[in-house]
């Protein structure tokens, strides 16, 4: 199993064994192979579904339920229509957008997810009702936005004057344009370079376009990249067969832990700096 790290690492016995570094504008740069570093989103940098609970707190349908009911009630305002058939094609489309997911690594926009369901309905929608029923699931987490991970920002920004920043992560519901948003939101953005967000690039990870996208915007190679993020097959695995090295962030979900071919495991942003260092020695 990937080493834990848990605290900061002792500093070189010798100036002989310490790696190379230079000073610039106050801060000490190591030289060593990795160039940039690139963060999965969901789990990561923002705890997923966390805003279920502010929903709940606010008296709001749950996100599952919302995204069935908004569409149920533009469909029911042009022509009546049951709940629960709109809810069993909800579920249809859901199911085929899970399978394209998990096998072809592409993520249909929601857009495009809703214009099946309807299909399957053998309905339509009116131009502007479609579109606001598209807009109220693209916006929903950048209205009750998911909880930020805990310590993530003062390391990002550090990480930031050393390594190239890029996200590299899957869109489901919300769109990398409304993630974005998220991000800046929680003051998150800033460090970051590049944006790899599945909607936009064309496949999800662990597909090689995402890294590739991530490695052309920040100007590196795809071996001068390691990656952070919470699943094994997506955040670890992928990345490594690309010759990149991955650590396995464990701070809300740690399903993988176990099982994880990951360089590291860190269970919290408070590790995260002691692992980049170890494994940039």
């Amino acid at each position: 199993m990937a080493p834990s790290w848990s605290a900061p690492t002792l500093e070189p016995s010798s100036a002989l064994d310490r790696p190379p570094t230079i000073q610039a504008h106050g801060f000490y740069f190591k030289m060593g192979n990795l160039k940039a570093i690139t963060f999965d989103l969901w789990d990561t940098l923002v705890i997923d579904d966390s805003d279920e609970s502010k929903r709940k707190q606010l008296g709001l349908r749950s996100k599952f339920d919302e995204r069935r009911h908004l569409l149920w009630e533009a469909l029911n305002t042009v022509n009546t229509i049951d709940p629960e058939t709109v809810q069993l094609a909800y579920n249809v489309g859901d199911a085929a957008f899970n399978k394209v997911w998990k096998e072809h690594h592409i993520t249909w926009p929601i857009k495009e997810r809703l214009q099946i369901i309807l299909k399957g309905l053998g309905r339509e929608l009116p131009e502007d009702a479609f579109d606001a029923v598209v807009r109220a699931h693209e916006q929903m987490e950048v209205e009750i936005p998911p909880d930020a991970m805990p310590g993530a920002a003062p390391v990002l920004e550090r990480l930031a004057k050393r390594y190239k920043l890029c996200i590299v992560s899957d869109a489901i519901v919300s769109p990398g344009t409304c993630l974005r948003r998220v991000l800046e939101n929680h003051g998150l953005a800033k460090p970051f370079s590049g944006f790899a967000f599945s909607d936009e690039v064309g496949h999800s990870k662990p597909h090689r376009s995402m890294f590739d996208s991530a490695s052309n915007q920040l100007g590196v190679n795809i071996d001068e990249m390691l990656h952070i993020g919470d699943r094994d097959h997506n955040d670890v695995k992928g990345p490594q067969q690309l010759g990149m090295k991955a650590i396995l962030f464990t701070a809300s979900r740690d399903v993988d832990k176990d099982s994880t071919t990951a360089d590291a495991i860190c269970d919290s942003f408070d590790e995260l700096e002691a692992a980049i260092d170890q494994l940039d020695a």
